[in-house]
């Protein structure tokens, strides 16, 4: 019975806890706005690209002009990428097989910052016909199965095969204790967080992959068994991204073939989301880059796209990508360097398209008599494989720099160099990064809608602001009970969203009714109400707003600076409304909108808050008062967010980067600078 008793008053708790949560303001299925505004805005800004591409491929000049311009774009997006220097290669171990042998490579990529990988070398003399081969994302990586059978095809088939442990796979984990145990969920995580590390510097991790690969040719290159003019490059997933990104760099290559190709382009983004840190480049999408232009980059030399038809990459998508290719190909008079092979299973690069890779490179780089078919030799195990002596590089080498080290120094040197930039010149740099004004885009309408009155007395107007071209914005407002008008104002953004302030501040709010505060509550997109829902966000990326992060920086527009738009927003309808423009204003937010407040106050327009007026000084005669100009911000008092960007990168490991992030933003500013120039107008929490 007591049982029963203790469930019944559950379920009444539950029950009232509900019959309290406010409605909410939007009144649609408010979780789907940002990533459905967000799409809206990839499909927008791919109509110039269909357009100019379409135009192009009437003519080999235009299409010549085209694959140019995408090569130099993407360039752009990339990133800066360093220097060479001393690959300082070894061979550590070899392990002979029938018809070749397997050679343990280590080299220098970057002083100190050392990579793993296995060289397969037939036997005979002369020169021979080579081969890249990127891996995918298996844990195993140059030692997965699928992997050691497709080089030791091509090594069958007469062609030294370079495979290579990307970052933070195979041997070169780059977050690990000190045993070299993993740190994160694997090679994904690791790729997502190093790429917000590389992006605050300005550099992306793609471009750390991709160098790792060029020095890797290079090294290939210094070997006399390889003819420098018959190269080419393969890989499966995300070594097929590899491998596009890089036949979209290196010149070298003269054939190419992608197997279940990713890359973030529109229908990707929309089908799948975004993808991994080693695919991502923040603004590849302002940039116009999608996914068939890495292909076209590399034309008319030979390219072959495998895919499987059962694939979670979308084959709609690869027929459509192949189309645009097999075009360019055609306007530039080699409408059979293009092809596609097309199998009926899934992900990976299956036996059939092995055997299509290899049939493809000995076409293309001058590989006569028949070809060698597949034996029915097993893989090898890992450790035979392994070319360090710990099984990975962070364990091996005292003197091992990882990528995490590389950007945390990185981040330092830029912090000595940039110095402590203030006044008008910070408010430009932050201008500049954010890429928005406080006056752009006008307030089309503002919908009042119906009053929240909550058991305390408090009584809300709810609000709809909407701006020219962006997400509408649900508020609410809080004036002072009684004819006393308000002191001042408090406009309040809440990292968990309005619902969480009216459950758990009440005490906060009537503290600010007795002294006299209107209160405006808002959720910042992404927050609150359009909070994007867990399921489209897969924890392994550390983010739990991920979708709409990403999408946001391939669009140019990170989120960050999006939500500085929305607190403009919120200023513009303040100075046009009567009750509130000339109240002190105090701008309080927590969590992810700790740091917009911060960038928001320090960009706060100026506002006249003393009317020209005549006025009698006393002595008879009559004057004009001067207007008196302010920030609009009086004061902001902020909790959470981080006190540097430089923490993500002493903290590698740490979680929601992507809220946070400004790509290049370290080259410029930091947190501490917009602390230390809104001076007393920051006031604690």
């Amino acid at each position: 019975m007591m049982k029963k008793i203790i469930a019944a008053l559950f379920v009444l708790a539950a029950f009232r806890a509900h019959a309290q949560a406010p409605t909410p303001v939007l009144d649609w299925k408010a979780p789907t706005t940002l990533p459905t505004y967000l799409l809206q805005q990839v499909h927008q800004q791919y109509v110039p690209r269909r357009a100019a591409l379409d135009a192009a491929l009437t003519s080999a000049a235009g299409t010549a002009a085209y694959r140019d311009s995408a090569r130099a774009r993407f360039r752009r997006v990339l990133g800066p990428l360093p220097a060479r220097t001393p690959l300082r290669a070894r061979v550590v171990g070899t392990v002979p097989q029938m018809g070749f042998r397997i050679e343990k490579i280590i080299y220098e990529s970057l002083p100190h910052h050392h990579v793993t990988a296995n060289l397969y070398v037939p036997e005979g003399v002369g020169k021979k016909p080579a081969a890249l081969l990127f891996c995918g994302h298996e844990n195993a990586s140059k030692a997965t199965p699928s992997y050691q059978l497709t080089a030791r095809l091509l090594a069958r088939n007469g062609f030294v095969v370079l495979v290579i442990d990307p970052v933070s796979q195979g041997e070169r984990m780059q977050l690990t204790d000190a045993s070299g145990k993993s740190l994160t969920r694997g090679g994904t995580t690791e790729h997502t967080l190093l790429n917000a590390e590389a992006n605050l510097l300005g550099r992306t991790l793609p471009a750390e992959e991709l160098w790792d690969n060029v020095r890797g040719l290079d090294y290939l290159l210094t070997r006399p068994e390889v003819d420098a003019a018959r190269v080419g490059c393969l890989g499966n997933s995300g070594g097929a991204t590899q491998t596009a990104y890089f036949m979209g760099y290196d010149e070298r290559v003269k054939v190419a073939a992608l197997c279940s190709y990713v890359a973030a382009g529109e229908r990707n983004l929309t089908l799948t989301g975004p993808a991994d840190g080693c695919v991502m480049l923040p603004g590849a999408g302002a940039a116009g880059l999608d996914v068939a232009d890495w292909p076209i980059m590399f034309a008319p030399k030979p390219v072959l796209l495998l895919t499987g038809r059962y694939d979670f990459v979308d084959q709609t998508d690869m027929e459509a990508a192949y189309a645009d290719v097999h075009r360019a190909y055609g306007a530039l008079g080699q409408p059979a360097q293009a092809a596609i092979f097309t199998y009926d299973d899934g992900h990976g690069i299956s036996a059939p398209k092995r055997a299509a890779a290899v049939a493809w490179f000995r076409r293309w780089l001058g590989v006569g008599g028949p070809a060698v078919p597949e034996d029915a030799a097993l893989a090898l195990p890992e450790t035979t494989l392994r070319c360090t002596t710990t099984g990975q590089v962070n364990t091996s080498f005292k003197d091992e720099q990882t990528l995490a080290d590389l950007h945390r120094a990185e981040a330092q040197a830029l912090a000595a160099r940039r110095g402590r930039p203030t006044g008008a010149a910070l408010t430009a740099l932050v201008g500049q990064q954010l890429g928005i004004s406080s006056e752009k885009g006008q307030i089309t309408s503002i919908d009042a809608g119906d009053t929240l009155r909550q058991p305390s007395g408090l009584v809300w107007q709810n609000l709809i602001l909407r701006r020219s071209g962006e997400p509408p914005l649900p508020a609410r407002l809080l004036l002072p009970a009684g004819p006393t008008p308000p002191a001042r104002l408090v406009v309040w953004l809440p990292d968990r969203g309005m619902a969480a302030v009216l459950r758990d501040s009440a005490n906060r709010l009537a503290t600010y009714q007795r002294q006299g505060s209107a209160v405006l509550l808002a959720d910042l997109r992404g927050l609150g109400e359009t909070t994007d829902p867990a399921a489209f966000n897969d924890p392994k990326y550390y983010n739990q707003e991920y979708r709409d992060a990403l999408l946001a920086l391939h669009l140019g527009r990170p989120l960050l600076a999006q939500r500085v738009l929305d607190v403009s927003t919120l200023l513009r309808f303040i100075r046009n409304e009567n009750r509130l423009w000339q109240l002190p204003l105090l701008l309080r937010a927590d969590g992810r909108a700790a740091l917009v407040a911060l960038h928001a106050a320090l960009l706060s327009p100026l506002v006249v808050k003393v009317p020209t007026t005549d006025v009698n000084d006393g002595n008879g005669s009559a004057h004009s008062t001067p207007r008196t100009y302010k920030p609009q911000i009086d004061q902001v008092q902020v909790s959470g967010g981080p006190a540097s960007w430089l923490y993500y990168l002493e903290n590698p490991t740490a979680k929601e980067a992507y809220s946070e992030l400004l790509p290049g933003v370290l080259r410029h500013y930091d947190v501490p600078d917009l602390r230390r120039e809104l001076g007393s107008r920051l006031v604690g929490y």
